[in-house]
């Protein structure tokens, strides 16, 4: 059994200004899996810098309200609500909310530095 608890999660300021802590990484851990999981954070007023994954992306929003931005599209979002964000798509959120923005990052096959490219 693996269990790890996220206020034993470091966190740290990720490539897109967010503020994340890894959950589960087969990198890191030993366990088996081909996706990673992270829980990230943007404040109050804030928007994560625009960004791409080579692989697709799931943010799954656990508190808060944000606009989250895809390509050329953009849609108010909020807790409960998964998004989808195919490959190679230029991506952000921002806050628009009175609190922080809490959301999970699933990203399949597990994130790596060099397939993300901050623009």
């Amino acid at each position: 059994m693996f269990i790890k608890d996220l206020k034993n999660c470091k966190e740290f300021i990720a490539g897109d200004n967010a503020i994340l802590r890894e959950l589960l990484h087969p990198d890191k851990e030993e366990i088996n899996l081909r996706y990673s999981l992270a829980h990230a954070v943007v404040k109050q007023g804030e928007t994560s810098s625009r960004h791409k994954l080579k692989y697709s992306e799931v943010y799954y929003i656990l508190e808060g309200k944000g606009i989250m931005y895809i390509d050329h599209e953009s849609v108010e979002v909020h807790s409960g609500q998964a998004i989808y964000i195919p490959p190679n798509a230029i991506q952000c959120i921002k806050n628009i909310g009175h609190s922080d923005l809490k959301f999970l990052c699933i990203v399949e096959p597990a994130w790596r530095p060099e397939d993300e490219e901050v623009l």
